[in-house]
């Protein structure tokens, strides 16, 4: 049976991803709802063209939200009370749905997912797999998924479309809105971004400090990667009594001592949450 699915914004980054995965698929029957110029190309250079929005969405099982947080609580109360009973709305962030600015019916099904992106310290077998930064393309990726409104049927459905939007997977992980929500923005975002910012940073100082921009960038990936590998437990070897050292005299004065219960908070989260879908 074809599961009729429609991509809201399918002419921007993420709906052209699923495109490209879902296009081919005879198990899905695909329909594109784009309103913006840049998008409009998108489609056309891939033989696509834009449907009208108020043909297709009486007509579809899935449609898939490929929307700036910001736009999905405006766009959703023109999309979500002209789906047919039964149809499943999918974001593809928690944002919208941790903040509760999407539109619910009791006979609509509601799945959140988002892709984990290629893992640091997994091997690929081709150039493009490497170079696959975000995945959806040739490299191997993890999905986590959550089932907003709906029964355990309607997450198998949400889990199975989700696979193929980011194909190829490597695994498939059963979480809740607010876990998700703690990983993105809580954890990657708000922590990993930050930090990882900071890095690039530090190393743009030493440049300036008149460390050549080849040497220092050689010098900082390359610890990157080792000392990434020494933290999540890769490398089988620990760092050396200096690093040691360096880390617990550096780390009071980069870090607050509460932290990590700011980062963790749960209302801080949902107010991040909130400022997403309201002000990007």
């Amino acid at each position: 049976m074809t599961t009729h699915v429609t991509i809201m914004g399918a002419g921007g980054k993420m709906g052209c991803r699923i495109l490209d995965n879902l296009k081919d698929n005879s198990a899905y029957e695909v329909a594109c709802v784009e309103i913006g110029e840049t998008g409009l190309r998108n489609l056309a250079q891939r033989g696509w063209s834009a449907a009208p929005q108020d043909e297709v969405l009486p007509l579809t099982d899935v449609v898939v939200l490929a929307l700036p947080d910001r736009l999905i609580g405006k766009l959703c109360p023109a999309i979500v009370p002209v789906l047919k009973s039964g149809a499943m709305v999918v974001s593809l962030d928690p944002a919208a749905a941790y903040a509760d600015v999407i539109p619910t019916r009791e006979d609509l099904a509601y799945f959140v997912c988002h892709p984990c992106h290629p893992p640091l310290f997994q091997v690929e077998d081709t150039r493009e797999a490497q170079t696959d930064w975000f995945g959806g393309v040739a490299a191997k990726q993890s999905v986590v998924c959550a089932l907003y409104q709906g029964s355990d049927e309607d997450y198998q459905r949400g889990e199975d479309l989700a696979a193929e939007m980011f194909k190829p997977i490597l695994r498939r992980h059963r979480i809740t809105v607010e876990q998700m929500a703690i990983l993105e923005p809580g954890i990657v975002e708000t922590t990993v971004a930050s930090l990882l910012t900071a890095c690039r940073q530090a190393m743009e100082a030493g440049i300036e400090m008149g460390v050549p921009r080849q040497a220092a960038e050689d010098f900082v990936l390359g610890h990157l990667r080792t000392e990434l590998a020494i933290i999540f437990g890769a490398s089988g070897f620990p760092f050396s009594d200096g690093a040691l050292l360096a880390i617990e005299q550096a780390q009071p004065k980069l870090l607050r001592d509460d932290w990590k219960e700011q980062i963790t908070n749960l209302d801080n989260i949902r107010g991040s949450v909130k400022r997403i879908t309201e002000s990007l």
